[in-house]
Formats: C-alpha cells, structure tokens, sequence
C-alpha cells in the first residue's frame, strides 16, 4: 500500500502516522510538506494527521484548508483515493467540504486527553472490517477542538447511509449523537477525532488502532 502523510506547519501527529503506516503496511510513506502541491502517482491512502495546524488560528483546520496540497487532496478523494484525517485531520476535512459537518470547543470547554472507548457502529467499510464482531474498542483522544455538529438533515442522512464509522461510549466533547468518526459518501474517505496510530501496540494506547490500517490494507 503506497501511502503519504501531509505535513502542515504545527502538525506534531505526522511523524505517529509515519511510523504507523510504515511498521503496519511495510513501506514508508511519503511525507508531503503542505506546499509541495502534489501528492505522489500511485498513492492508494493520504493520511491528514493532527496537531495545530497553522496555530488553529482563524477555526482549527481553515488555513490548512487553503494550502496548497488540498487541490491534489481533493482531486485524490474525487478520483476514489482513500483518505484518513485524524483529528486536526478530520478538522481540515470539514472545512474542505470532503466531509459534512464541523468541530467545535469541547462542550465542557477542557482539552480531553484520555484512552476512549469507542463503538464500532459500521464494520462493513474499507476503514473498519477488521473489527468485525467486535462492539467497542479503546482508542486515545486527545482534543480541545472535537465536538462534531450538523444540522439535523445531515446527521439523519449520516445515520441512513451508514456514514457513522464509531461512536462515543461515554461523549467526552459532546459531540451530536455521540459521533465520534463519520465517512464520505463514497465510503473512502474517513474523518475521526481518536487517534488510532497511537494506539498500533507497544507503548502507546493499546492496539485496537491497528484494526483501522489492516482494513485499509484489506481493501486496498
């Protein structure tokens, strides 16, 4: 699987997502600094990590939503390429329009770092296959920034069309029906506010994270 990951002034998630992506796929991504432009031919996965970018200044991902890069992000996602954007991620993706919605300040205003036990609410997906059978993992949070919001219409068109990836067991942020990760409507592009590439074994937050890349591996 031939993966990039961009690099966005004040991401500190892009070098967890190298390591995850290279230790569970085999082959190191690319890394793609934001003004590069291009995404390299063959790429099968762009991964969107998190961090600040650009401070958060203005909303957490609307200057990033304006590099450069986001044109090849776009034209990747339009063409059926997968893409994960994990939480400042899953911000960018917002406020690109990839995914509907946007992420507002936590509702009990504290930044929430903590392993949070999510639910696998579609395991049929290239992104959740591999927890078929399981209902609930643990995966690290670690935001300010992640209560998802929608008007109604679209919430009800999320849940009808089986966009909801996982939920909350326990909403941390206070995000609209516990959502907690929600995908395109092609099903190749997932947003999500857990971090999963701190959580592939060893050290960090357990390893329910790993199910995510082996179902993109499966499906790629």
């Amino acid at each position: 699987m031939k993966s990039a990951v961009i690099v966005f002034p004040g991401s500190n998630c892009d070098r967890d997502a190298q390591v995850a992506l290279a230790s569970l796929t085999g082959e190191e991504p690319v890394m793609v600094w934001h003004k590069d432009g291009q995404i390299p031919d063959g790429t099968d996965l762009i991964m969107v990590p998190g961090g600040f970018s650009y401070g958060d200044y203005l909303r957490c991902g609307a200057m990033a939503a304006n590099s450069p890069v986001i044109s090849a992000l776009k034209r990747h996602a339009e063409r059926g390429g997968y893409v994960l954007g994990v939480c400042n991620g899953f911000q960018v993706l917002t406020e690109t329009r990839l995914l509907p919605g946007a992420l507002l300040r936590n509702a009990g205003l504290d930044f929430v770092c903590k392993p949070q036990a999510l639910k696998v609410e579609n395991s049929n997906t290239a992104f959740t296959s591999a927890y078929a059978g399981k209902d609930e993992i643990s995966v690290p949070i670690a935001h300010h920034d992640g209560n998802y919001v929608a008007d109604e219409e679209t919430l009800d068109r999320l849940e009808g069309e089986g966009r909801v990836a996982f939920r909350y067991a326990g909403n941390p942020n206070g995000s609209a029906r516990d959502i907690a990760g929600i995908l395109s409507e092609n099903g190749r592009v997932l947003g999500l506010m857990p971090h999963p590439e701190r959580a592939i074994g060893g050290h960090e937050g357990g390893e329910d994270g790993r199910g995510m890349f082996e179902s993109l591996l499966a499906a790629i």
